[in-house]
């Protein structure tokens, strides 16, 4: 009896000893870390829209080692190894007691070690903790895979097997293995790749695919997978045309081994870079980027690069998007990745340059939507002065009165700048940053008017945005790069259907001065609008436009901001966009409906054919235009005036002195006094409405003359050194031209002139009170600021 409670007090202390033995390992399991290596940064891999790998980075330790998913290998591999390597994976708690079982009774049938009864999550702790082959590490490996299954899923542990399984020198896990020993992912395997990638694991150093590794190599695959059909894990073929395990053997050793490593993929490398910048806590980046696309305009870049780098033009970005969904199919970030002389690294798509005139279509399409001008409307191309800012056009002439369309298709600059006025520069930079455009400075007052012909910067990728949102039904869509699951914001409105119909239309005109001389004599893509830019001095050249697929932005110029007298828009920058969207457009040039009928948010209306507003009946001629429904044109026309006319005389006579006359009604044209004023500096008049009759009153419209200059809230700052007189304020004044102006700042005469004529002001610093009255006593005042700069 004694005995027995011996034995029972043994058995309890026993179990409670090995209770407690329990306890202590699951609280060491849990509060000890895990192997740190577990936590390494893997390669970030940028993959094209297919899942294609595109560009591999070597990872932090300088491995390459691709993280993974059973989910992403042939599930045939996964088969295989866990056939070869650990029958009862999904069941044992890290350390299979039936291997060890079996292991143990084969070394001491064998009296030597042939078998380890490692497990993969064992195999998985040697990899990430290397130790010494000896009996203690083999208990600290037991107890590492222990707690690796307390703490992992079986799917994460598997997972963490196929990113750190070694393949020789700095190759590692099941994926990189595939890039570097065949060319492509492990999603799809061959039976000799399947035996490949189980042999070399075991015996890394040995197979790794080198030449004197050769034989090694290749008796250790064929013996992999005779071990496999063997056991019937090694795929024979589909079901339909299934071979014999001996015909997939011998198929396996007639496969050529693989002998060297394979270049891990760099396509890209610009939007590589960025997008991982971007990125940073995404090891595996699934972009929107084509293959074939990239590709196409890649070549078509690098070949262009011959003919502009003797021109002084090292540099060069493009960006082509789908119009219709708003994914980024290629970037090109420069020619040369690697031309260290001339900042091959710099990502071009993202860097900042002035657009120079590539921001007059959305000008142009918020002034339509506004109804500030009408695309057949008159506006003046003549020279101005905004204090020390004048702009000029780009050859530095100027038209006088031109259609607003035309100044569109003309890239004139000045009818921008003064729609931009009268506009709005904080609501023209508004709408650009619901486009998408990020680079601006957020600071009010920061930009003035020469924003409409280049005074700001943005990126070719926010450029991208805005032609996309033109080419679409006005509204801007957020441009997408990176498949990272997030939902895609609704489009922002932009500017209204009908004012994006009217813009292209004016953008798809082919006699243009921007027109690829080369194109002259091979054609035009289909169906496409496109806008040219050059910066001030020739430092940028720009070209965007859409096709009937694609959007695409061509920029070139240099990165030290060197000029070159080659860049040009429409000479260098315009064939490349042209190249870029044949080369991926459909062929055919027919007009889709879309672009052919207008949108329901526009009407047809009849202005004088002339001037482009409302015809009043001095008009000769009108004819049939598209505007907005919600900004229909309400002036009439202010050209055309129907003068009675004495016919002796040919003076203007009003009703009260048309008694014993002979008369007859004539229309004349009249221009506005400040093109008047311009013509006359050229040397150059315009016939003129008869003046009136002595003693006859013409019974005109008795307006008030309007201040043209200076303009409502211009403030002139004085240039420090430079003499009062050499900064002198134009001013200007719009009235009818028999008109006699006389001119006050502050209550004083200044100086009287007929209204075609300007006067000059030497300005003083303060608040100046300028007032204009004409010969019939009607007046018009603006208020001046003057500032000394400092």
């Amino acid at each position: 009896m004694r005995r027995s409670r011996r034995i029972v007090k043994g058995l309890v202390a026993a179990a409670g000893g090995l209770v407690a033995l329990a306890v202590v390992g699951v609280v060491a399991a849990w509060s000890l870390p895990l192997p740190a290596r577990l936590h390494a940064p893997p390669s970030v891999v940028m993959e094209y829209r297919d899942g294609t790998p595109a560009h591999v980075f070597l990872a932090p330790d300088e491995r390459w080692r691709i993280a993974t998913s059973a989910e992403r290998i042939d599930p045939a591999y996964l088969r295989a190894l866990l056939a070869l390597e650990d029958k009862r994976f999904f069941t044992h708690p890290g350390v299979d007691p039936l291997a060890v079982a079996r292991a143990a009774a084969l070394n001491l049938a064998r009296g030597r070690r042939v078998s380890g009864a490692s497990t993969l999550t064992m195999q998985l702790v040697r990899m990430l903790e290397p130790r010494p082959r000896t009996f203690g590490s083999k208990v600290v490996e037991s107890f590492r895979a222990l707690q690796l299954e307390l703490r992992l899923s079986k799917e994460e542990v598997l997972a963490a097997y196929l990113q750190f399984v070694p393949y020789g020198r700095n190759v590692e896990g099941v994926e990189a293995a595939a890039l570097s020993y065949f060319g492509h992912t492990a999603a799809h395997l061959s039976p000799a790749e399947i035996a490949t990638l189980l042999a070399v694991p075991q015996n890394p150093n040995r197979r790794f695919p080198v030449a004197e590794n050769a034989e090694r190599l290749v008796s250790a695959r064929d013996e992999v997978a005779r071990r496999l059909l063997e056991a019937d894990a090694l795929p024979l073929g589909p079901d339909d045309a299934k071979s014999a395990p001996s015909e997939v053997l011998d198929e396996v050793r007639a496969t050529r081994a693989p002998m060297e490593l394979k270049a891990f993929p760099r396509d890209a490398p610009h939007a590589a870079v960025w997008l991982r910048a971007q990125y940073p806590d995404l090891p595996r980046l699934r972009t929107t980027l084509d293959l074939g696309t990239q590709r196409t305009v890649e070549r078509l870049l690098r070949d262009a690069s011959r003919e502009l780098k003797p021109k002084g033009i090292h540099n060069g970005a493009a960006v082509v998007v789908d119009r219709e969904r708003g994914d980024v199919l290629a970037l090109v970030g420069n020619f040369d990745f690697f031309d260290e002389r001339h900042g091959g690294q710099i990502v071009g798509f993202a860097t900042p340059r002035s657009p120079g005139s590539a921001l007059k279509p959305l000008l142009y399409a918020m002034g339509l939507d506004q109804g500030l001008v009408g695309s057949e409307q008159l506006v003046a191309d003549i020279p101005m002065t905004y204090g020390g800012y004048a702009p000029r056009n780009f050859d530095g002439r100027f038209q006088g009165l031109v259609r607003m369309e035309y100044a569109l298709s003309q890239s004139l600059n000045m009818p921008f700048v003064r729609l931009l006025e009268r506009v709005g520069v904080e609501r023209f930079l508004a709408t650009l940053r619901a486009a998408g455009v990020a680079s601006l400075a957020q600071e009010p007052g920061y930009y003035g008017l020469s924003a409409a012909v280049g005074g700001i910067e943005l990126t070719p990728l926010e450029l991208a945005g805005v032609y996309v949102a033109l080419a679409g039904d006005g509204r801007a869509r957020t441009l997408r790069l990176v498949e990272d699951g997030t939902s895609r914001p609704e489009p922002v409105a932009w500017v209204s259907p009908g004012a994006a119909w009217l813009t292209r239309k004016a953008l798809s005109l082919r006699d243009r001065p921007d027109f690829p001389e080369r194109r002259r004599l091979t054609g035009m893509p289909a169906r496409v609008h496109w806008k040219t830019g050059t910066s001030f001095g020739n430092r940028d050249a720009w070209a965007a436009g859409s096709g009937p697929l694609h959007t695409a932005v061509v920029w070139l110029g240099n990165f030290d901001h060197s000029p070159s007298v080659h860049l040009v828009g429409a000479e260098s920058a315009a064939p490349l966009l042209f190249d870029i969207l044949e080369g991926l457009g459909p062929a055919g040039s027919d007009v889709p409906e879309s672009e052919a009928r207008p949108p329901d948010d526009l009407m047809r209306v009849e202005v004088c054919a002339y001037s482009g507003h409302l015809p009043t009946e001095a008009c000769p001629h009108r004819k049939g235009v598209y505007v907005r429904r919600t900004a229909v044109p309400t002036q009439p026309c202010p050209y055309h005036q129907r003068v009675e006319v004495d016919v002796a005389s040919g003076l203007a006579v009003g009703p009260t002195c048309k008694e014993g006359r002979r008369t007859e009604s004539r229309v004349f044209v009249t221009w506005p006094a400040t093109i008047r004023r311009w013509l006359e500096e050229q040397h150059r008049r315009l016939p003129e409405p008869p003046s009136p009759a002595p003693g006859c009153e013409t019974g005109g419209a008795r307006a008030a003359p309007g201040i043209v200059s200076p303009a409502e809230g211009h403030v002139v700052m004085l240039i420090p050194g430079v003499a009062a007189d050499r900064q002198e304020v134009p001013l200007e004044a719009e009235a009818s031209h028999e008109r006699m102006l006389s001119w006050f700042v502050d209550g004083a005469l200044l100086a009287s002139a007929r209204a075609d004529e300007r006067v000059w002001w030497t300005p003083t610093p303060g608040t100046h009170e300028i007032l204009v009255t004409d010969d019939r006593g009607l007046t018009s005042k603006r208020t001046l600021e003057v500032r000394e700069r400092r």
